[in-house]
């Protein structure tokens, strides 16, 4: 029988809901709840904590797609040998340490948050539990390796963003949304609170494409018809560009990343204006 899944206990699930808690928190600009969260992050997820380790052990079991067999097998491998090297009683303490922490600053509807790949997480999590028992980790394993192995599909719109996040960001913005933030705003947003806990690594690997991206759609648009009859218009998208250029070479503050979620924003209705004409 598969024991019961404790999602407090689970590293992956809690940093998960850290940093979606955190995205809420920038676009509500609620400034205290976000400063608390990345603290949380910073000190709990140090290089060097079990829970950082712990973390990066999930991290390479879902964090990858559409490996070869071969090679999934041998990440789960190392993976799995990783684990189970670890001090169990070290890491319930410090998830211990992390819940109360969670519970007192934040409060337990922190752990609340959805989580759209949350029955991965939890699979994995049964797969490193010595309770499970022979059969349910050779079932688990094979079902994690099956999944790392699979092609991530295409997104539907709306089908992995908190709705509050949504409402939230349509309030802030004031722009007309299918649904759901873009896949690579809502990435943007990822990348931006998860760069407390791995040194802005994956941000800055994303903004190295992703304002290249933008600045060169930004090139484009005296050929659009609105820009081409308004010179005012024509003018801030300049200023845009320019901007952009300053953030690739300074770190990305809050106006920074309102600003590139906004130009994502307006290429993308650009884009879809160019479609239709």
């Amino acid at each position: 029988m598969r024991i019961r899944h404790n999602k407090k206990r689970n590293t992956a699930f809690v940093f998960e809901s850290l940093i979606r808690s955190a995205t809420l928190a920038i676009l509500k600009k609620d400034h205290k709840r976000k400063e608390k969260i990345i603290q949380i992050v910073k000190e709990q997820f140090a290089p060097e904590s079990i829970l950082k380790k712990d973390l990066e052990c999930y991290k390479s079991l879902y964090a990858q797609q559409a490996l070869p067999p071969r090679l999934a097998e041998k990440i789960l491998y190392e993976t799995r040998h990783q684990r189970n090297q670890m001090c169990e009683k070290k890491l319930f303490e410090a998830q211990t340490a992390l819940i109360n922490i969670i519970n007192k600053q934040l409060g337990s509807e922190t752990f609340g948050s959805f989580v759209p790949n949350y029955k991965t997480l939890a699979t994995i999590s049964q797969f490193f539990s010595s309770k499970s028992s022979p059969k349910d980790k050779v079932l688990l394993e094979n079902k994690i390796l099956t999944e790392m192995m699979m092609r991530p599909p295409q997104e539907a719109a709306g089908e992995t963003i908190d709705k509050n996040v949504y409402k939230v960001f349509v309030e802030k913005f004031n722009a007309k949304y299918d649904g759901a933030l873009l896949p690579e705003q809502k990435e943007l947003l990822h990348c931006y609170v998860s760069s407390f806990a791995d040194n802005a690594l994956s941000l800055k690997v994303f903004l190295n494409e992703e304002l290249g991206r933008l600045k060169k759609s930004l090139s484009k648009v005296s050929t659009v018809k609105e820009f081409k009859e308004d010179s005012a218009m024509l003018a801030k998208a300049e200023q845009l560009a320019s901007k952009l250029d300053d953030y690739a070479r300074t770190p990305c503050d809050e106006e920074a990343l309102l600003t590139i979620l906004r130009t994502q924003s307006l290429i993308k209705e650009i884009q879809t204006d160019g479609d239709r004409s």
